[in-house]
């Protein structure tokens, strides 16, 4: 079915045999070779806008060139086997952006059900700014029943080795998990810190803000709290036995002492670098450090590894075909 200048609903329809709706890029032929005239259309997109799938056996059905930002899914059966093709666009997340939600919308490609759950949703006006506001036939859906859609959506585009746009689907579906009251609150708390600090493994500038601020906050803390004032030395105490002439030496080291004084210098800079560093790979530096000094480095080591992991994976989520 190739068409142009339209909007199509194909609520309910029933497919007999395999079918591709497309938009046809030039103007179609009239017989003896002349071509339609459009001149009352012109200034038109000549892009095809589907409203609805509500209903429809996705299973040998494909879509090709067709403006998606509108359409309906939820209802169709067997959307894990549609096929997406062409230059297919769906609905982006508004742009949004404040001092307190600095990540609040990332720019992703949506389902119009989760623009109009946003909307029906919202306890405060302006958390529903920008996004579509759902028309009454509008099917009004939990957050399970969008992540659903979500996934089986994201199934389809990995199998058309759509990978990038596959990958805002699942950010989609994470999120609409997250808002799902039903599911217990620890998997709800742990997305929620998921997608703060690397976006659920796809949002790379976020992964690697993360790493970057805590390899700069291991540095300050360890230059101001965990080298000591000076290298411990070693002390060496005698005894000698009445009447013998033999001398046992028991050798120590004395304790790391706090540091205090002046703290920002380059020497204990560079010595926190090195602990940091060291740190990240699993490796002790071998520098001596106050009590506060062990703890910090050992939770270095636990917690940056883990923070670049995701950084590597974010950038492989978003580059990989």
């Amino acid at each position: 079915m190739r068409l142009r200048y339209a909007t199509v609903d194909f609520s309910y329809a029933v497919f007999e045999y395999p079918l591709t709706i497309a938009t046809e890029p030039d103007p179609f032929p009239l017989p003896g070779g002349a071509l339609l005239q459009e001149q009352v259309l012109a200034g038109a997109s000549s892009t095809v806008r589907l409203t609805s799938l509500r209903g429809v056996d996705a299973a040998h059905l494909v879509l090709a060139d067709i403006d998606l930002t509108e359409c309906l899914f939820a209802g169709a059966v067997h959307l894990d086997q549609l096929k997406v093709d062409g230059w297919c666009t769906f609905a982006t997340t508004p742009a949004g952006w404040s001092w307190r939600y600095p990540w609040r919308w990332s720019r992703r490609q949506i389902l119009a059900e989760e623009s109009h759950w946003r909307v029906r949703g919202a306890r405060r006006p302006r958390r529903s700014r920008g996004w579509t506001v759902p028309s009454e036939e509008a099917p009004k859906l939990e957050p399970a029943a969008v992540a659903v859609l979500y996934r089986q959506l994201c199934k389809s585009l990995e199998d058309g080795k759509n990978e990038p746009d596959a990958a805002d689907f699942y950010y989609g579906e994470c999120e609409m998990r997250r808002y799902d009251r039903r599911r217990p609150r620890a998997e709800r708390w742990l997305l929620r810190t998921y997608r703060a600090i690397s976006g659920y493994g796809l949002r790379v500038t976020r992964a690697l803000v993360w790493p970057g601020a805590a390899l700069g906050v291991t540095v300050a803390t360890i230059m101001l709290w965990g080298l000591p004032n000076e290298k411990p030395k070693q002390e060496a105490t005698g005894t000698v036995p009445a009447g013998g002439g033999k001398v046992t030496f028991e050798i120590d080291k004395a304790d790391p002492q706090n540091p205090t004084g002046d703290w920002r210098t380059g020497e204990r800079f560079e010595k926190a670098l090195n602990v940091t560093l060291n740190s990240v790979v699993f490796r002790s530096s071998g520098q001596d450090l106050t009590t506060s000094g062990t703890y910090i480095e050992m939770g270095s080591r636990v917690a940056e590894p883990i923070l670049f992991g995701l950084a590597v994976l974010a950038v492989r989520n978003r580059v990989k075909r």
